[in-house]
């Protein structure tokens, strides 16, 4: 996914080959085509992509798969207010990054591709609870119109209740 290319920034890197480590990396001059933006980065790899009209941008997002996170950063309350309404994914921020993960309070989790349901506090509970639900009556003054056989007489008082 690292295009050498591209790399505008690189973190230290680990001087140990068998760690797998990834150094924090900033890649710029990014397009839409290139590896990194074909799936879900889980790792600290950041592409930059410029662009002009935020509309056309969020026109593009919207037609993309759903991520498991979004981030934007801005202080325009128009862009702010379309980026929630717009956009699917699982949760986000607006100035900030993975702060609303360290939140208790807010749901955690994905949506379509990225997985499905939350976590945290009662969100966690809930998506993995089973709520069984039950009908429990009597079995008594029920309408012997409702159970077979059906006589000729029980199908035409049961049309006539159904028309």
């Amino acid at each position: 996914m690292i295009d050498p290319e591209k790399i505008y920034y690189e973190g230290p890197k680990s001087n140990i080959a068998d760690k797998k480590y990834i150094a924090p990396t900033i890649l710029n001059n990014v397009d839409w085509e290139d590896a990194c933006m074909q799936e879900e980065i889980f790792g600290p790899v950041l592409p930059v992509i410029r662009f002009d009209d935020y509309d056309e941008l969020l026109s593009r997002l919207v037609r993309m798969e759903k991520p498991l996170a979004a981030y934007l950063f801005s202080n325009n309350g128009t862009e702010q207010h379309k980026f929630t309404k717009q956009l699917s994914f699982g949760g986000g921020c607006i100035n900030d990054t993975l702060m609303h993960v360290s939140n208790s309070r807010l749901p955690f989790g994905g949506i379509g591709g990225s997985g499905f349901g939350n976590y945290h506090g009662r969100f966690g509970f809930e998506t993995f609870s089973h709520a069984k639900s039950i009908l429990h009556k009597a079995n008594w003054g029920e309408p012997s119109i409702k159970y077979p056989p059906y006589s000729e007489g029980k199908l035409k008082w049961i049309r006539r209740l159904l028309s």
